[in-house]
């Protein structure tokens, strides 16, 4: 047999380093990209800046393809994963594994987003490790159980089923925006309802949806179950089903106050998202499929994925927050074009040296997105402000160029979580939930 595909079965760099990528722009170097435009703003400064910045709501830009890339990295490392539990210890023992790891994870996800600590509903039951948590679960044992047919059949299922509930599935004629629901509370003649409705989202005003009995919720619940008359196939922000869906059922804390963006509705297509980095890692862990094959199919369906989302959008728009199934092919497309860019040239030409530092990152990304949180707002480059701050940052600003001083803080943000993985990729030190 031809050596060209023995690697298969061991760890691919390609996908360590993809992970790692992923991670890279998590962790802080966005803020790298947004220094170096502040220094010498230009047409592609802008640009790039624009990219590592999220879109407001329909439309797609680079940073749009962070999270669910991660989760289709997550499926093409469940078929590695699994495969070889299943043939050493049995379909049982996956069952195990995956229930474990996904209770394990959601565990954290509950501890990290304030469970245990604060005061019951200051606490949020959907983010994104949580999201990860569910789409590992769903994608693992679907897996386990089924062939590629099967899971090729309930992911189109759900995109479908998902389209048609956000289409076709009548709500309220309400939009739970804050500005909006001020303007009907003003229109009503209740200005001090319109004021609370506006500083609702304030730094130093308390999530009304954190706060028991809160006044300002039960009263937008009034205004909501007051509106009886329906609508059908909207997509706007507070405005569409899955939004109103989480406000109705999802208890607790509300990312957006009167929804979450990782709310229950939307966790449904987030997993499809998984089952389609499923089909790339059978792909990549076929030995009869030459690699060079690999890489054409994966380029080729990317585009082909990402072609056919563009064109959904027209009916669906490519929406993030809501995480459409439009945004499913779109984002998933990208993210096989990028794996097969990263497998050709790590694993199939050998190209490897460069891409270290984000291997590092990528055996350890659970790791350092917690260690990231911890620290408050700003991760590792909240750290490198108190490192570079001050004198140090006055010094860039003074002697070389205004705006330089943060770029040395972004600069050394970066290099601090470089060397942390480092550190404990060197030690073998590595978190498995």
């Amino acid at each position: 047999m031809a050596e060209k595909n023995s690697h298969v079965s061991e760890r691919l760099t390609s996908l360590d380093a993809l992970r790692g990528f992923d991670m890279f722009w998590i962790l802080g170097a966005d803020s790298l990209v947004v220094a170096l435009h502040e220094l010498g703003k230009n047409p592609v400064t802008k640009f790039f800046a624009e990219q590592l910045d999220h879109a407001k709501w329909a439309g797609f830009r680079f940073y749009d393809l962070i999270f669910p890339m991660f989760v289709f990295i997550m499926g093409v490392s469940t078929v590695f994963s699994l495969t070889k539990i299943v043939a050493r210890e049995g379909r049982a023992a996956a069952v195990k594994r995956v229930l474990v790891r996904g209770m394990l994870l959601f565990l954290v996800a509950l501890i990290y987003s304030g469970g245990f600590t604060n005061p019951w509903p200051d606490m949020r039951l959907m983010g994104v490790l949580n999201r990860i948590a569910i789409c590992y679960t769903f994608g693992g044992l679907l897996f386990i159980f089924c062939n590629w047919r099967v899971l090729a059949a309930v992911g189109a299922a759900m995109l479908l089923g998902y389209w048609a509930i956000l289409a076709h599935v009548p709500m309220r004629d309400i939009h739970l925006e804050k500005e909006l629901l001020a303007a009907q509370a003003e229109a009503a003649g209740d200005k001090k309802l319109a004021a609370q409705f506006l500083a609702a989202d304030n730094p130093s005003a308390k999530n009304p949806s954190a706060t028991k009995d809160r006044s300002l919720w039960q009263t937008t619940e009034k205004m909501y179950y007051a509106t009886t008359k329906r609508v059908t196939g909207k997509y706007e922000p507070g405005y569409n089903v899955v939004n109103h869906f989480d406000f109705e059922h999802l208890p607790a804390r509300k990312y957006d106050i009167f929804y979450d963006p990782e709310g229950f509705l939307s966790s449904l297509p987030a997993c499809v998202t998984g089952l389609l980095g499923i089909f790339a890692g059978l792909l990549l862990r076929n030995k009869t499929v030459p690699d060079q094959k690999k890489v054409f199919y994966l380029l080729g369906a990317g585009a082909a994925s990402t072609a056919l989302g563009w064109w959904w959008n027209f009916d669906f728009p490519v929406i993030k927050k809501i995480w459409t199934s439009s945004y499913v092919l779109v984002a998933g497309g990208y993210s096989a074009m990028l794996l097969g860019a990263f497998y050709w040239i790590i694993d199939v030409k050998k190209w490897q040296t460069w891409c270290q530092p984000f291997v590092w990152i990528g055996m350890n990304p659970i790791t350092l997105y917690l260690a990231s949180n911890f620290m408050g707002g700003g991760g590792f480059l909240k750290l490198s402000r108190r490192l570079t701050g001050g004198p140090v940052k006055s010094f860039f600003d003074t002697h070389v160029a205004t705006g330089c001083g943060e770029l040395v803080s972004s600069l050394v943000g970066v290099l601090l979580f470089i060397w942390f993985a480092r550190f404990l990729y060197q030690r073998k030190i590595f978190l498995r939930l």
